[in-house]
């Protein structure tokens, strides 16, 4: 045997035994931490995505990790690179590695294990440290409350399972964890992520995640990071936009999908029902025609209308509808029908319309930052955006090609291969597509 073969065998990193524990499966404690915090508090947090080495005007922020995993695994693969940077910052809550009710049972137990032993690694090397805690269906609560000591200042997130969009909340799910975690921790207080629900009972100080976002760490140079004035750079049709990526607990396909708007009641009626709309846009909108199918949901949907783009759009021309079988998101994707030289066919009441499960959706009808943004073409949705007096549109095309022009010039069209690469469009004006989504009201609506 090598001394490399055994220097690697033997490292800590690998064997991950460093901390001795009498808890189920040897899972290592978080002592609890003196923490001054109270539910009045003032706090604002930042990604540890946004964490820096050196100056920062930040440093009185706690550090979060309500983020997608793969923008934290390296804290798990090397801790000891981020421990310096970590301790100029108030405290930090351990990685919420995700624990969604979809994960298998193992990965659930193992993502457990690695939120305990990076809390406890950070607090080994004199760092504040909050466990972050997250459950999944009633069978995680055998060890997802573990390694915990009582009486701790935890934190939670509600954004994943509050209503959002055209999902519904997941409320019931999330009310059955948080009541076996008050009996299990008892914590003397709990930071809550997004809004809390009515029914939370406890010791509660709510985060507003838009405060705590990119958008507003500039409030930390120029006033007081207890100001809560907020005043949104940007508006869209349901809220604030923040482009940091957010995550939680409950399903990884989020809530089920239900209408929200006036407009969305159009996807839902009765079997065989023909139902006529008027899909409202910048330039006064356009009618279209719905055929529900044997489900009760949207099937096919016509449109009264060419976008702008009579080469790659007949008027009118029909989308097929897909609906995920986990989320019941509708999702138009990819199948247009377009009608040239042949006849039209007549939408029919009694009929079937071949329909298949394998796709999902976001948010119908909007998106909150670039993350949507990029999954919202991703998913068949046209885009169509005002920017001084200039109106454009973007579509995806079956290919896998993302087309971006403005209305009636076919000659503007610029064709990209990746999301990433539309981004960096240039407007007519100059501005890149990406900063004008940072600063101006987009009207995103999905056929």
């Amino acid at each position: 045997m090598t001394l490399e073969n055994f220097n690697y065998r033997t490292n800590p990193l690998f064997l991950r035994n460093a901390f001795d524990s009498n808890e189920p499966w040897s899972m290592p404690v978080i002592p609890k931490a003196d923490i001054n915090l109270t539910s009045d508090s003032e706090l604002r947090l930042i990604g540890f995505d946004k964490v820096k080495n050196g100056k920062d005007n930040h440093y009185k922020r706690m550090v979060h990790f309500f983020l997608y995993d793969y923008e934290f695994e390296s804290i798990w693969e090397s801790p000891e690179k981020y421990v310096e940077t970590l301790k100029q910052y108030e405290a930090v809550l351990t990685p919420d590695f995700s624990m969604y009710i979809e994960m298998n049972p193992v990965m659930q137990l193992y993502n457990t294990f690695r939120n305990r032993w990076v809390g406890a690694f950070l607090h080994e090397n004199g760092i504040k440290v909050i466990p972050t805690v997250n459950w999944g269906l009633e069978n995680t609560f055998d060890f997802c409350f573990n390694g915990i000591e009582k009486g701790s200042v935890v934190a939670v997130s509600t954004y994943m399972v509050s209503e959002h969009g055209n999902h519904s909340d997941q409320k019931e799910f999330f009310m059955k964890g948080y009541n076996e975690m008050l009996k299990r921790i008892e914590p003397e207080l709990i930071i809550c992520y997004h809004e809390p629900f009515p029914e939370m009972t406890g010791n509660i100080l709510y985060i507003n995640y838009e405060l705590s976002s990119w958008l507003h760490y500039g409030d930390d140079e120029h006033k007081s990071m207890c100001n809560n004035e907020f005043t949104p750079i940007i508006k869209t049709a349901y809220g604030s936009v923040c482009s940091d990526t957010l995550k939680g607990s409950g399903s990884a396909f989020g809530g089920k999908w239900k209408p929200k708007k006036p407009q969305d009641e159009r996807l839902l009626g009765k079997p065989g029902e023909i139902k006529e709309s008027h899909i409202n846009t910048s330039k006064g909108g356009y009618n279209a025609k719905t055929k529900i199918g044997d489900d009760g949901r949207a099937a096919v949907e016509r449109y009264y209308t060419d976008h702008g783009y009579p080469t790659v759009h007949s008027s009118p021309h029909d989308h097929i509808f897909y609906w995920d079988p986990k989320t019941g998101n509708p999702d138009p994707q990819y199948d247009m029908v377009n009608y040239w030289n042949e006849s039209i066919p007549e939408l029919k009441s009694k009929g079937v319309i071949k329909m298949f499960d394998n796709m999902n959706y976001p948010d119908y009808n909007s998106f909150e930052s670039i993350s949507d943004f990029k999954w919202c073409v991703l998913h068949g949705s046209e885009i169509e955006f005002v920017w001084k007096d200039k109106d454009y549109w973007i579509t995806y095309y079956e290919n896998g090609n993302i087309s971006i022009y403005q209305s009636y010039r076919p000659d503007t069209e610029k064709i990209y291969d990746t999301v990433d690469e539309l981004l960096l469009y240039k407007l007519e004006t100059g501005e890149l597509l990406k900063d004008i989504i940072l600063k101006a009201v987009i009207s995103s609506r999905t056929l």
